[in-house]
């Protein structure tokens, strides 16, 4: 087996004759590139090419090494090849399998560009034309041929293993057993069967079909087995796969004169050893090749992550021709509710430890904003998106964190394929962020954008054995890794806090007033609308505390970290929410000595700003009840109780639409030292002392 890897620039000498019958691209300074991946059979060398995928390249000290120590020159023939240790010769044997199917796979699929793949019928065991190969993919396709071509052959030895079954040897039968005489006859209650020998031929297919099986397992391919043999599986196909195969091959050879059976020997012989020379058929135009190897890794990528079709009638060709890779919806970072946003994701198929090129970094902002654009564009035209997705709040003119990340492909050091690998990626740069203005998270222009590295080995395998479940299984695993670390991230460089407006507040009317001050630091992400997130970036200590000063005296500010259900750390909102529907629209006047308390229900209320509460007041309670300019306190009451008052400044009647409309400029909220406290019961008019509207003493 000849080894090249794609895009490593070789000597043309090195590769003329490893190179014959296939295109490559040669610069003027006599170096050669393969813009291939996959297999080929070369007839001048009389034997395979495989062409490795370029992440198996990395930059050490400036050279590019298979491996990482390998000049790639000097594996390119068995020669070199001696020197890889077997771990690596194992590795590569596998690796031509996961290649080949991933391959298949993706032409298979007819929603990608099956025009990259360059396929011709190999592996046909048996023949005129011979090569010798000794690659595990020749071995494992010719096995799979082996079964689709011969099932003649199958059935005819099946039918000479059952006949002549459960006939009695007479001999042995009266020779060993005591017969019972009755009316002159001999009845043998226990006849000897004529006993069974071994089968050489049944134990060949039974280990032919165990391979068939396992590799079924293990690669995906198509499982056709057609019997009822009890199939050599688990630890016990282990053993066979760690030496006893070749062994017991070896003990049972002599039994096979057929040519058919012979052939079937030899490819099971042949599996357990993986370096043992088969024939097989060739012809010059045998190859399984793709170009441009970098769209199968995004759809590899795309399989196992992405969303298909993509939500919200998005298309991948985006309007100003960008096309993203990777789009999908799954649960917004802020809050861990019902909620949903979009995740945009690129795929980077690099060689290993190649840093992102800032037209990379661009494009990725791109595509967000064309799906900020594009989510915006549904609402305008008066539609609603089937996610349920509104990344922009009305109230708040916020818009929600959209995740964007770029997703490379790494090597495991111990070629691993059952360790996905995805974390933080260890180059130079794993996080960028765009903006426009300091400490606005929830703007518009503020884009984010993550960098991690997959196992090649793990994304491969995985999208090779096209097992749906599996697929669909670590889908929704990666989902809620991305979501939990990009949390993290944040939380790392912003404060979060949850927010409720005080009961005497207006919130959308204090977002007004105060839009500059709070525009792209807060957000209503939450189901329950009255709660707001807040983001300060933590470089801003300075105006983060004097915002949550004067946003203190206005609302209840608790710090509440990503994913984490505001209710948890806001205080109760108390009876409000439950009871107001029922509670009669009226207002309650208190006189202690010559201190009076006004006490209405929180909805009896027209506006609020700025600290001043205008409030209906019904004509039939102000009559010779108190003066205007005595209120001294003002505080809800909800079911007989409150959590605290408010200092009156200063108070005046107004007539406003035919009513009579009393107006408090408020200063000095007390909140009570054991949240809510009872308050006695009274009648509407009723004038009772502050000690019994307090229930203290």
């Amino acid at each position: 087996m000849r080894i090249l890897i794609e895009e490593y620039q070789y000597n043309v000498s090195d590769v003329h004759d490893v190179l014959y019958g296939i295109d490559a691209m040669e610069n003027v300074e006599g170096k050669v590139s393969i813009h291939y991946v996959g297999y080929y059979y070369n007839p001048l060398l009389g034997d395979c090419v495989f062409i490795l995928p370029k992440v198996l390249l990395r930059d050490v000290d400036g050279k590019e090494l298979a491996f990482g120590k390998y000049q790639p020159y000097d594996i390119i023939n068995p020669e070199g090849q001696e020197k890889l240790a077997k771990e690596e010769r194992d590795f590569l044997y596998g690796f031509a399998v996961w290649i080949y199917r991933a391959i298949v796979v993706y032409k298979n699929d007819k929603s990608n560009d099956s025009t990259i793949v360059y396929q011709k019928m190999i592996n046909q065991v048996g023949g005129s034309s011979k090569r010798k190969s000794n690659t595990f993919l020749d071995i494992l396709l010719s096995l799979i041929q082996f079964n689709k071509d011969n099932k003649s052959f199958f059935f005819f030895v099946l039918k000479n293993l059952h006949s002549g079954l459960n006939k009695i040897n007479w001999t042995r039968t009266i020779s060993t057993t005591s017969a019972i005489i009755q009316d002159g006859n001999a009845i043998y209650l226990n006849p000897v069967n004529k006993k069974r020998k071994i089968n050489f031929d049944e134990e060949l297919l039974v280990i032919f079909f165990s391979i068939l099986n396992y590799i079924a397992d293990t690669y995906g391919f198509p499982k056709e087995i057609n019997c009822n043999f009890d199939l050599i599986k688990g630890k016990q196909f282990e053993k066979y796969r760690n030496g006893y195969g070749k062994v017991r091959l070896n003990q049972i050879k002599y039994k096979y004169f057929s040519d058919k059976a012979l052939q079937l020997w030899k490819l099971c012989y042949a599996f357990f050893d993986k370096s043992h020379q088969i024939y097989v058929n060739t012809s010059q135009k045998e190859y399984l090749l793709v170009k441009s190897f970098h769209i199968v890794f995004e759809a590899i990528i795309d399989a196992l992550v992405g969303d298909n079709p993509l939500p919200d009638g998005m298309d991948k060709k985006q309007e100003d021709g960008k096309i993203v890779d990777h789009l999908f919806t799954a649960k917004s970072l802020i809050n861990d509710e019902s909620s949903n946003t979009y995740y945009i994701g690129d795929s980077k198929y690099y060689k290993m430890g190649n840093e992102l090129g800032k037209e990379s970094i661009y494009k990725q902002y791109t595509y967000a904003r064309n799906v900020i654009q594009w989510n915006l564009d549904i609402f305008n035209s008066g539609r609603k998106p089937e996610s349920g997705i509104k990344l922009r709040d009305d109230e708040t003119e916020g818009y929600n964190i959209i995740p964007n990340f770029f997703i490379s492909a790494t090597m495991d050091e111990k070629y691993r394929y059952a360790i996905d690998g995805i974390k933080e990626t260890d180059r130079k740069n794993n996080r960028y962020i765009s903006k426009q203005f300091q400490n606005r998270l929830f703007d518009r222009d503020t884009l984010l954008l993550f960098h991690y590295d997959v196992n090649f080995l793990f994304v491969l395998s995985l999208y090779a054995r096209n097992n749906r479940g599996e697929q669909q299984q670590w889908k929704e695993n990666i989902r809620a890794k991305f979501c939990s670390e990009i949390r993290n991230w944040l939380q790392q460089d912003f404060d979060f806090y949850a927010m409720r407006p005080l009961p005497s507040v207006n919130a959308k009317e204090y977002v007004e007033t105060h839009f500059r001050q709070v525009l792209g630091k807060v957000y209503t992400p939450f189901e329950e609308e009255t709660i707001f997130s807040l983001a300060l970036d933590k470089k801003d200590e300075k105006n983060n505390e004097a915002l949550l000063a004067e946003l203190r005296k206005n609302f209840t500010v608790k710090e509440c970290c990503l994913g984490t259900d505001p209710h948890e750390v806001l205080p109760k909102e108390g009876v409000y929410e439950h009871v107001k529907d029922v509670i009669p629209q009226k207002g309650l006047v208190y006189k202690v000595e010559n201190v009076f308390v006004l006490a209405v229900d929180r909805d009896a209320y027209d506006d609020y700003e700025h600290n001043r509460l205008s409030m209906e007041i019904p004509l039939d309670i102000n009559k010779g009840m108190f003066k205007i300019d005595s209120i001294d306190y003002f505080m809800f009451i909800v079911e007989n109780a409150s959590e605290g008052y408010y200092r009156v400044t200063n108070s005046r009647l107004r007539i406003k639409d035919d009513k009579l409309i009393l107006f408090l400029s408020l200063t000095d909220y007390h909140s009570f030292e054991f949240g809510f406290k009872e308050v006695a019961e009274c009648e509407t008019k009723t004038i009772v002392s502050l000690r019994d509207l307090m229930n203290i003493g």
